[in-house]
């Protein structure tokens, strides 16, 4: 029997490996087309989300693109702005085409066609990348460059960028082409502090951009790639070389033809010239910061107005720089009775050098310091007249000495002050304390640190133009605390927000330590060591060298108004005939006598008295080198140098002309003057009291008897106040 064949099984034919991969292709693109779906359903959303939000078109030309200051001198003159400066809105139709053209053209070519982003400039700045290894040019168009401006940043990060193309979708849907492009000429940044077109035209070419030239133009389109390196003010060549690239480009796009990009004369722009930065910024520089302590707001436009007095301010840079020696800066500070800053000089030249010496610079203030050791001893008790030795003293190993290398016996305080005797200071901060001299000149506004050697009677610690300038306003101000500060008031959108208030209730010393005080400072002017800073009206100061005449001082005050002024070099090295007598104390005079000429003269509650006649005073007491010891004053008992009349030479040959009277016998040469009550009384200007008819003596002073005797000028008479240590 035949066996029959069962049947197999079907068999499945071998799956085909093209078709697996086809197979996940198509689901990697389903995916894909899924997300991207997503995607662009998100950056819709989001695009909507941001558009909402954005402010309206009116709004965003209002909002400013940071804080303006603008700052008043007293008189209320604009004296300078600070930040971003801003010039008139131009609408679309006032912007000159060639501006718009320029724009454009050098910025986003394609600015009429994309949607916000351009993915041409995209591609070619990540092709360039890849080409150089690094990022070299941009992609962003006139709109990412606006949402940048007014909304974002410029740090360059992706965040950053990704929230940039949202905003400029959500620009480019809510505002047409047209409103981007007025935003943008009339925010984007040009360099120099400059928003907007109409800012940059009135900086760099001073006239407003509603009638630009097209080589004005292409100079101001060729600046936002990079403000300041292009800047016509920081370099003219490399702003020239950036507008012929902007004109061939604008030739390229066919904004302009051949004929109109050679007629551009961008070599033969005329730029405006750049302000002078005077000596108005050393205040300014120091006055404006103080805004971040005394208001909040940090957006609005502020209307500052502050003390600075623009007259006092020349006449302070004149007297400065007038009495400076050569190689020398100069400081100054005047105060008015309240604090209030009438002028500030920080140097000889800002533009120079933008280092403020009154506020910032730190030296040694020599027998100026002397003011806090004579205020703690009347203070303690002492009185002008009191009577103290001068004599060779030793205090810790320190030995101080006077300039004139002699000691005087017993002297009153006033004296001793008058001509700045250094053995007696040494003994009143040994007798007081030298920790209470210090405390005293902290006191008084010293903020510096204040060591409590012995030699710090005599000015070894450093301090500020502008403290020491304080403390004497203080005593001014019979005892009371006087703070300089420069800002009167502020506004903010007409609102003002701020208002300086003087405060006068902080007493430092009792009124009457403050009168002595003036007492002695009234004699130190009028025949010790301040003469040349006599004005012819009622001054009480003090002078103040240190070693070497490394630095000169002179501080003071008439009228209402306190001044401090230092000369020295930056580099603390010796300056030849500097003390504080002589080029400091003339500057002092040259600054204050026009400063007070409008103002009532004042008298002090403590008329002057003289110091004792018979003392010799040292080199800063007079008005240059004195001529065989003959000095007379004008009228306002001011010195004036008398000497023999300058013998006539031949203005060709040099030789000397024989005068008519040569034949003539010599005079006898005049006795030597003698400093005597006659010549204290000439030389300040008093009137002696004649005896009375009854026969009745003028009064004498009461001064020891080994010391009534007249002493004849010496030419080789030492500087003040050089500490011995």
């Amino acid at each position: 029997m035949a066996r029959t064949r069962s049947a197999s099984p079907s068999r499945r034919p071998p799956q085909r490996p093209a078709s697996r991969w086809r197979r996940r292709v198509v689901i990697f693109i389903q995916v894909m087309v899924g997300l991207g779906v997503l995607a662009l359903g998100a950056l819709a959303i989001a695009v909507y989300i941001a558009m909402s939000q954005l402010p309206s078109f009116d709004s965003l030309k209002s909002s400013p693109n940071g804080q303006m200051i603008r700052v008043h001198a007293a008189d209320g003159t604009v004296i300078v702005s600070m930040g971003p400066s801003f010039g008139e809105w131009l609408p679309y139709s006032q912007i000159p085409a060639v501006m718009r053209d320029a724009t454009v053209s050098v910025e986003d070519r394609r600015f009429r066609s994309h949607i916000g982003i351009d993915p041409i400039g995209v591609a070619r700045s990540v092709k360039v990348r890849y080409d150089r290894g690094h990022w070299t040019q941009g992609g962003s168009t006139i709109t990412q460059q606006l949402a940048r401006t007014v909304f974002l940043n410029n740090q360059k990060k992706f965040g950053r960028k990704f929230r940039e193309a949202i905003l400029a979708f959500a620009l480019e849907w809510k505002f047409s082409k047209d409103q981007i492009l007025e935003l943008y000429l009339n925010k984007v940044y040009y360099g120099g502090g400059a928003y907007g077109i109409d800012a940059a035209s009135r900086k760099f070419f001073g006239h407003g951009a509603d009638h630009l030239s097209l080589a004005e133009a292409a100079v101001i389109a060729g600046l936002v790639k990079a403000p300041s390196n292009y800047s016509p003010t920081a370099d003219a060549e490399a702003a020239m070389g950036r507008a012929g690239v902007v004109l061939e480009t604008m030739q390229e796009t066919g904004a302009i033809t051949a004929s109109q990009a050679a007629d551009a004369d961008v070599s033969g722009l005329k730029l405006a010239p750049e302000p002078r930065q005077n000596s108005v910024r050393y205040f300014t520089d120091w006055a404006i910061p103080q805004l971040d302590t005394l208001i909040d707001e940090t957006t609005e436009p502020l209307e500052v107005w502050t003390t600075l007095d623009l007259n006092m301010q020349r006449q302070a840079d004149d007297a400065i720089r007038a009495n400076a020696p050569p190689g020398a800066q100069g400081a100054l500070v005047a105060l008015d009775r309240g604090g209030e800053v009438r002028a500030m000089v920080g140097g000889k030249d800002y533009v120079s050098s933008i280092y403020n010496r009154a506020t910032q610079a730190v030296r040694q203030p020599g027998s100026s310091f002397k003011l806090f050791v004579y205020l703690a001893a009347l203070e303690a008790g002492h009185k002008p007249e009191d009577s103290i030795v001068d004599e060779p003293v030793t205090i810790q190993g320190w030995s101080p000495r006077n300039d004139s290398r002699h000691n005087s016996g017993a002297v009153s305080l006033r004296t001793a002050f008058a001509y700045s005797l250094n053995t007696i200071a040494a003994k009143l901060g040994q007798e007081v304390g030298f920790n209470t001299v210090a405390d005293m000149a902290r006191r008084f506004g010293i903020t510096t640190t204040v060591n409590t050697h012995p030699s710090m009677v005599l000015g070894t610690s450093e301090v500020r133009v502008i403290d020491m300038t304080r403390a004497f306003a203080s005593v001014a101000a019979k005892g009371v605390a006087v703070t300089p500060y420069g800002i009167t008031r502020v506004t903010a959108n007409g609102q003002t927000i701020y208002t300086h208030e003087v405060d006068r209730s902080h007493v430092l010393v009792a009124p009457y330590v403050a009168a002595e005080m003036t007492d002695l400072l009234q004699t130190a002017v009028n025949t010790g060591t301040g003469r040349a800073a006599q004005i012819g009206r009622p001054v009480a100061g003090k002078t103040g060298t240190t070693s070497s005449s490394k630095d000169g001082w002179f501080l003071g005050f008439s009228s209402g108004i306190t001044t401090g002024v230092w000369m020295g070099r930056d580099d603390a090295k010796p300056i030849a005939g500097l003390h504080g007598g002589t080029a400091p104390a003339k500057a002092w005079a040259a600054f204050m006598k026009p400063a007070t000429a409008n103002r009532p003269i004042e008298q002090f509650d403590t008329k002057v008295t003289l110091p004792e006649w018979q003392l010799e005073p040292d080199e800063e007491s007079y008005f240059g080198q004195p001529d065989n010891g003959q000095m007379a004053v004008d009228a306002d008992g001011n010195p004036i140098e008398q000497g023999q009349p300058p013998v006539p030479t031949d203005a060709q040959t040099g030789d000397t002309i024989p005068r008519p009277d040569a034949d003539q016998p010599e005079a006898p040469p005049a006795p030597p003057q003698q400093l005597n009550q006659d010549w204290i009384d000439r030389v300040t200007g008093r009137e002696r009291r004649e005896p009375s008819p009854a026969g009745r003596q003028p009064i004498q002073r009461d001064v020891p008897r080994d010391h009534v005797q007249t002493q004849r000028f010496q030419s080789d008479r030492s500087q003040e106040d050089r500490p011995n240590q």
